[in-house]
């Protein structure tokens, strides 16, 4: 299929983990290497060609809706949670009427990927097959994941269909971005819910599938996350980097 052209972005949290950084600002502008993390994500996004960008907002929200108004690509969409947190996937049926009827990326405004000239999201594009699949994760082995503390998610086989790891050794961890089709949020609560459950009801149709990412991936949860993030883009950049 063609690349899609709007994306959701994941960044409503509160980042309590990111604590007191997050007193004063979102999680979201808290910067690596000189950019917000959201710019990170927002710049693949824009070199992917996506055009739309639906971004939700709950957290100290006129902070990110300010800084988002500078951008020029994509075009930036609030989705507005300032009365209620809707958590990731509740976030998203809100959001579904500005995402069009055909599939679209997810990205979480916490999560980038480097060493890979951006090319990630395309490849999951080309990855995609809409008679097969109702969602397409990106995934980091445990050796190209910097800030990851947890263990792994799923588990892969040769057909690319995921499974949940629950331990298993050689599980890869999901890396924060997925092209999803809107079928997968039929008869979805519109309140708060985990997108965890859309993953588990394309597992168990068989047409949850992935795809390991070219280069580092790089995940931002704690203050200290900061440093190691900062110390591999300067790895990734080699000398003058």
């Amino acid at each position: 299929m063609s690349a899609p052209t709007v994306a959701m972005v994941l960044a409503a949290g509160l980042g309590k983990r990111m604590r007191p950084i997050t007193e004063t600002m979102p999680k979201p502008l808290v910067a690596v290497a000189g950019k917000p993390l959201i710019d990170w994500g927002l710049d693949a996004l824009a070199a992917a060609g996506v055009a739309d960008a639906v971004v939700n907002v709950h957290y100290l929200p006129d902070q990110l809706i300010r800084h988002l108004a500078g951008r020029v690509a994509p075009h930036i969409v609030i989705s507005d949670e300032r009365d209620a947190l809707l958590d990731s996937g509740g976030g998203i049926v809100r959001a579904l009427p500005r995402l069009g009827g055909g599939p679209f990326y997810i990205l979480n405004a916490d999560t980038f990927w480097i060493d890979a000239g951006d090319d990630n999201l395309r490849r999951l594009a080309l990855e995609w097959s809409d008679e097969s699949m109702d969602i397409l994760l990106m995934l980091a082995r445990p050796d190209q994941a910097t800030g990851h503390t947890g263990g792994g998610d799923f588990l892969m086989s040769p057909d690319r269909r995921l499974q949940r790891a629950a331990g298993s050794p050689g599980s890869l961890i999901y890396a924060g971005a997925a092209i999803v089709h809107p079928r997968v949020f039929a008869d979805a609560p519109a309140g708060p819910h985990s997108l965890n459950r859309q993953f588990d009801r394309a597992l168990a149709r068989g047409r949850l599938c992935g795809m390991v990412l070219d280069g580092s991936w790089i995940t931002v949860g704690t203050p200290d996350a900061i440093a190691l993030a900062e110390a591999a883009v300067r790895r990734a950049r080699g000398p003058g980097g």
